[in-house]
């Protein structure tokens, strides 16, 4: 009984950081109907950001992650403004294309630039050490910091969305640019907003993964899957739906972790194909 509950609670820690890798597409999509498919290589990039600004700039990481997430907020901010707005439309392969090809030129470059190694941060044993539960059971201080993270996250962006006059902008802008343009609204100024709120979502995640383990220049795709199928898993959309998502996934890849360590990944994509057999919409559909 006692390792069913290990690997659930594990699967749950694993979760929360799929869920993070998600919650910044989740906030794309729903605002602004984009399928970002640079999206993991924008996180890798952040996590080299983070690694200049410690081991290269000898900043302190308590000091380094509010800068990357003032860099992220406005790297994001530029990339929709400048590019992304160009290319926005209802048809979605010219965005596709687009953010492909910026997956390329990422990978490209940080190859280029700091070689096809992994890199990972110095965290002074922290990503060691855990809290012991009875039952022989041990939770990772930083898995658990990071489902905290989750949480967090997800209750101010449905705060954000359902209780503030900017959530009502983005769902307006979302419905009906057209409608919301009359009416004196940017829709570029509110999609770029919506994409340097995203990028925040991708600093923090970027942070907690390279904590987590090494990180190299060609993660991103494997990162890209797992938001995706959070995200999908979860409902279009749907923040709290794209955090349980993110929490499905990683129990299901903790279960087959525990059948055979070569299972692990392949039962999250069974999940992931089963639900979307079954219930296409998600779990969570739709965002009140």
């Amino acid at each position: 009984m006692s390792s069913l509950i290990n690997i659930l609670l594990q699967g749950v820690l694993l979760g929360a950081l799929y869920a993070l890798f998600a919650m910044g597409q989740s906030l794309v999509f729903g605002v602004m109907r984009l399928t970002n498919t640079a999206h993991g290589d924008f996180i890798v990039l952040l996590v080299f950001v983070l690694f200049v600004l410690t081991n290269l700039a000898h900043m302190p990481l308590w000091a380094a992650v509010p800068v990357l997430i003032g860099i992220a907020f406005c790297g994001g901010y530029a990339v929709q403004y400048t590019v992304l707005n160009r290319v926005s439309s209802r048809d979605p392969l010219p965005s596709l294309v687009v953010t492909f090809g910026l997956s390329i030129v990422i990978q490209n470059v940080l190859q280029e630039v700091f070689s096809a190694d992994p890199r990972s941060l110095a965290t002074g044993g922290f990503e060691s050490m855990s809290m012991a539960l009875p039952g022989g059971i041990a939770l990772g201080l930083l898995p658990l910091l990071t489902l905290v993270v989750a949480v967090v996250a997800t209750l101010l962006l449905q705060w954000l969305f359902a209780r503030t006059p900017l959530g009502r902008v983005f769902r307006a802008t979302s419905d009906d640019r057209e409608i919301v343009q009359l009416m004196g609204v940017s829709p570029r100024r509110t999609f770029a907003l919506a994409m340097g709120i995203a990028f925040v979502l991708i600093a923090l995640a970027a942070t907690l993964y390279a904590l987590r383990t090494a990180v190299s220049p060609s993660d991103g795709p494997a990162l890209l899957l797992y938001a995706f199928e959070a995200v999908i898993i979860g409902g279009m959309g749907s923040f709290w739906g794209t955090f349980l998502g993110g929490i499905a996934l990683g129990v299901a890849q903790q279960i087959g972790f525990h059948i055979d360590p070569g299972w692990g990944i392949w039962l999250g994509h069974v999940l992931f194909l089963a639900l979307l057999t079954i219930r296409p919409q998600g779990l969570l559909p739709k965002t009140a």
